[in-house]
């Protein structure tokens, strides 16, 4: 049974709880008469949102509140939540201004969430289309977000949203085969007489340059048809979709029966049709309307002209260099017996390519008749190369002679991320994540700002001096975890073994004894267990770690250093410090792909503590980290004296809420996470964070060392 619904004085006490007092008495009966009306359920649902959004700022409240009826009357509660959080989002970007025009133009969201619903985003379909673009051989390309689609020859250009259709899996489709379209653009020579009078004249007549598009995206369409014909069959049903809703159905047909039109497409589906193809049919069309698709966008020639100049330059200065590099080692052997041959730069040839060569296609060079095995960034040079030209042209392989380019000039400029701080630019190159706002129940989008900084090495005998202090111990846990390294697994009821296993057997006997078949899994075998484990160690750097705590860290992870480069297990070592959500430090002390060397022990003998302890953006750029990394087990060990804090209002119940919903994002990826602590207090919060068995309290500091290896045993073989 429905409970009856509250009444004018119990909604105007809640609201209390929301509003500063001075602010109730002036305002909140307004909105409270206007709740009051409403059934149980949906006060309920409104005095809690107005209760979120409060924690935010109250003015936007109590305008949340005024409109909530409205609101809910044209829309389910799923999208006034989402109306509500938008504005609290536009609050934490923008300021109140803009968050209050959000809540006015309600109307203008409406149409928006209906959008939405159908529509594909951008920004949510990135980690599908991302790495299929990365699929598509060439050059590789990034992708960001403009109001139509298009390409500069480096960039991919889209619409942040895709609505065209009622499906968002058909509006997905628009996005693939955009990117589709706009790689081939690339890698089939589109743009490889982009400074030609010709097309410039092009570019100044509108309608000549949508006719010239259209006519270049049908013999696009049959490069893609042969490299991707699955693809290229949605792209076709796309085309005749989006024909019968914008009316063009007759005209697309029409145009298909044309004898004429016929002709210029089996002209430009011809393997060999080039971009000079494109170009002779344009003289043939006349000024017959060509129809666009969908996933067409435009052509801008100007901004490839700039981008393709600017790499032709770079990329040439660095393939003769590399060649000159390729050269002197190839004939560094036979400098004594052809002396000549080094005297001169270098020639090199190409070895010659059948008809259906690709650009992408495999790259072989030859230097005195002799096969050169190129290197993978050599190769990716000679590539893009191939992709502007089609070949290579002659003068890149003649190798670079001494001192004939300074490649310091075409680098990109590097700020001193020590002084980035300093300036108005501070953001810049930085990473940005979200963080948890339990009262508001939503996040605030894009609040953190991160940035990566190397530890310098430094070593004043630190290191020697805690191998030698912990040499028993030492020498123990290798002992021990060399033990782990060669572990065996007995494996039972299997078909063929190296021993019986009897308690299959007794099972089967009596399974014959009960009428049933008996089981032909009667054996047990040893296997070799393969360990494909990767960690991140996270350790904390603020503040409060100054002193014995610092140097029982730095001593741990040395310890835990020596006996990983036995197991082989991959790990990574950061510390991590800040001050503030503006200023986020990871510190690089040892990645995945590097080598436990002296620069890494003399980074861990220079870890120093910093500032404050803001953990849930470390979570969440580690989380990220686990991502480019293919292990069965991902664990992530945080080293920590203490709970969540920082200078602003991360402390206490926000910053421990935080850091709980950035390890459940962590858990969702199948990471687990482990603290290891020394805050005697942290069985208060711990437990709610990590779980009641994914934490270990050390209550001495100097039993740290002597912990952690055996803690990371146990929690690797589990």
């Amino acid at each position: 049974m429905p409970r009856p619904p509250l009444a004018l004085d119990d909604i105007i006490a809640r609201l209390d709880v929301c509003f500063d007092v001075e602010f109730t008495f002036i305002k909140s009966e307004e909105p409270a008469a206007l709740i009051a009306r409403q059934p149980r359920s949906e006060q309920e649902f409104i005095l809690d949102l107005t209760r979120r959004i409060a924690a935010t700022n109250e003015e936007l409240a109590f305008r949340f509140a005024m409109s909530s009826v409205q609101a809910l009357e044209a829309m389910d509660r799923h999208m006034v939540e989402a109306w509500a959080m938008a504005a609290t989002d536009s609050y934490d970007q923008k300021g109140l201004f803009p968050a209050m025009t959000v809540i006015r133009e309600l109307g203008s969201f409406v149409e928006t969430a209906r959008i939405n619903a159908s529509g594909a985003v951008l920004a949510e379909e990135m980690p599908v289309l991302l790495p299929f673009l990365h699929g598509l051989s060439g050059r590789k390309l990034k992708i960001a977000e403009d109001r139509q689609a298009w390409t500069d020859t480096e960039t991919l250009y889209l619409p942040p949203i895709n609505a065209l259709l009622e499906h968002p899996r058909d509006n997905f489709l628009i996005y693939k085969a955009s990117i589709a379209l706009l790689w081939a653009q690339v890698h089939y020579g589109t743009f490889r007489q982009c400074d030609s009078q010709t097309l410039q004249a092009i570019c100044e007549q509108p309608q000549r340059l949508q006719r010239f598009a259209a006519l270049e995206t049908l013999r696009l369409e049959a490069c893609i048809a042969r490299e991707l014909p699955g693809l290229h069959r949605d792209m076709q049903w796309l085309k005749q979709k989006t024909a019968e809703i914008s009316d063009q159905l007759d005209a697309f047909q029409a145009l298909q029966n044309d004898p004429g039109w016929q002709r210029i497409v089996k002209q430009l589906s011809q393997p060999r049709a080039s971009l000079d193809d494109t170009l002779r049919c344009l003289d043939h069309v006349g000024d017959r309307p060509l129809p666009d698709c969908c996933y067409q966008g435009i052509l801008r020639f100007d901004e490839a002209a700039k981008i393709r100049r600017k790499r032709i330059e770079k990329e040439k200065a660095f393939f003769r260099v590399a060649l000159s590099e390729l050269a002197e080692e190839m004939r560094g052997d036979d400098a004594s017996r052809n002396p000549g041959n080094t005297d001169a730069p270098a020639r090199f040839e190409r070895k010659p390519q059948d008809d259906t060569a690709q650009p992408g296609g495999e790259i072989e060079l030859q230097l005195d008749g002799e096969p050169v095995p190129l290197p993978e960034h050599v190769n990716e040079l000679a590539t893009s190369i191939i992709v502007d030209f089609g070949e290579i042209p002659p003068e890149y392989l003649q190798a670079a002679g001494p001192g004939e380019y300074d490649l310091k000039k075409y680098e990109e400029e590097k700020r001193n991320p020590e002084d980035v701080w300093k300036g108005t630019y501070h953001e810049e190159g930085a990473e940005h994540y979200n963080e948890w706002n339990f009262k508001r129940q939503h996040y605030h989008k894009n609040w953190c700002v991160l940035r990566e900084l190397d530890v310098a090495p430094e070593d004043d005998g630190f290191v020697a001096a805690t191998l030698e202090k912990y040499k028993s111990l030492l020498k123990s846990l290798r002992h021990t975890f060399e033990i782990l390294r060669g572990e065996d697994r007995l494996l039972k009821k299997q078909l063929h073994g190296d021993d019986l296993d009897i308690d299959a057997i007794v099972e089967a006997m009596s399974d014959v004894a009960s009428g049933m078949e008996m089981s032909d899994r009667l054996f047990t075998r040893m296997h070799k267990e393969e360990r494909n484990v990767a960690v991140i160690f996270l350790v904390d750097m603020s503040g409060s770690t100054r002193g014995w705590i610092n140097e029982a860290e730095r001593e741990s992870l040395i310890l835990l250093a020596e006996v990983l480069e036995i197991l082989q297990d991959r790990y990574a070592i950061y510390g991590f410090s800040g001050m503030t959500r503006k200023r986020c430090e990871l510190f690089r002390i040892k990645t995945f792909d590097e080598a436990y060397d002296d620069t890494v022990k003399a980074r861990i003998a220079n870890i120093q503590p910093q500032d404050y302890t803001r953990m849930g953006v470390f979570i969440r750029h580690a989380t990220r980290l686990f991502r480019e990394v293919e292990a069965s087990t991902k664990l992530m060990i945080t080293l920590s004296d203490g709970k969540p804090d920082d200078y602003d209002t991360y402390r206490g119940e926000y910053g421990i809420e935080d850091t709980r919903q950035a390890l459940f994002e962590a858990h969702r990826e199948g990471i687990h996470s482990f603290c290891i602590t020394i805050d005697e207090k942290a069985r208060d919060y711990l437990p709610h964070m990590y779980g009641a068995a994914n934490y270990a309290v050390i209550d001495d500091v100097a039993q740290l060392p002597l912990k952690v290896s055996d803690i990371y045993r146990k929690i690797t073989t589990k």
